[in-house]
């Protein structure tokens, strides 16, 4: 049984104590680090090469999105979960934006907590779709891929060649235009879990750990095209 290593980025010590406490009880997960301190935070994802690192959204001592920004920088296969204080828009908007693997409020239960922290560490993208689906949101995802596709389109030689499957680019695709999984099970006549299949293969091939790069990638590639609002 692989270890899980975590490291746990929360000021309330009551809470980050809560944290530690459900995780050890998996058996097979390892607190690596805890701390508020930009600076200590990247030395040990650096040093001790967590899997997953649980930021609460909240942090006062440091940016909480800049230092998931960084790690996720410093290490691409990072998994990241970001606890917030109530479920926001905006902050889950950021949280895309910084590739976060998974966004849930702090209420939490031991349980679900303990699920997330599994499914993130081998690959799996959590954030929920219903959110994801709002029009207005998905647009802003949508610009923000556009955007980062612009910036490189000069410099990024273009590969015909590509490590997926016609389905997988097809489903690609669905996502770049703001497809739930549901919504794109139902347009390919395929189940929910299919598609989530899909998904997780589309991921190992491109060694990216969320949607949003495995888009990004795909468009820089030409694989797929911006697709207009």
């Amino acid at each position: 049984m692989e270890t899980i290593r975590v490291i746990i980025i929360d000021e309330q010590p009551l809470f980050r104590e809560g944290i530690r406490a459900t995780l050890e009880r998996m058996g097979d997960c390892e607190i690596v680090g805890e701390s508020t301190d930009a600076a200590d935070v990247l030395e040990i994802a650096r040093t001790c090469n967590p899997d997953v690192a649980l930021i609460d959204a909240g942090l006062t001592s440091s940016d909480p999105l800049e230092i998931a920004r960084q790690m996720r920088h410093s290490a691409p296969r990072l998994a990241i979960i970001i606890l917030t204080p109530s479920e926001d828009e905006e902050r889950l908007f950021q949280s895309i934006k910084v590739g976060a693997a998974a966004y849930t409020t702090r209420n939490i239960s031991s349980e679900e907590l303990v699920d997330t922290v599994r499914k993130v560490s081998h690959g799996e993208y959590l954030i929920r779709d219903d959110v994801l689906a709002k029009p207005q949101l998905a647009s802003r995802v949508l610009k923000s891929f556009r955007e980062l596709t612009v910036e490189e389109e000069e410099t990024e030689q273009k590969d015909v060649y590509s490590p997926l499957s016609s389905r997988e680019v097809e489903i690609l695709d669905y996502i770049a235009r703001g497809n739930s999984n549901k919504e794109i099970a139902k347009s390919l006549k395929i189940s929910d879990q299919t598609v989530k299949n899909h998904i997780t293969s589309i991921l190992k091939k491109l060694s990216v750990n969320d949607r949003t790069a495995a888009v990004v990638h795909a468009l820089r590639h030409g694989w797929i095209k911006m697709h207009e609002e």
